[in-house]
């Protein structure tokens, strides 16, 4: 009976040690992914600083313009 007792103890880890296995490798695929995501939402405050910095230069150009055709707010 304690053989019985014991093997099906270890029947029991073994299919609880598989399913980890899964769940690591899942976990991995996760955080790559994750990774991934962090990098493209970097990458896009990057670009959005970069438009706004060119929206102000242009702003700027444009108040130049203004000025000089001598346009004023009503």
């Amino acid at each position: 009976m304690v053989d019985n007792l014991e093997s099906l103890v270890l029947e029991h880890l073994r299919i609880i040690r598989s399913g980890m296995d899964e769940v690591r490798e899942d976990m991995r695929d996760v955080k790559r992914r994750l990774t991934s995501l962090e990098a493209s939402v970097a990458n896009l405050h990057g670009d959005f600083a970069g438009q706004s910095g060119r929206i102000d230069r242009i702003e700027s150009r444009l108040e130049r313009i203004e000025h000089r055709l001598e346009f004023r707010d009503a």
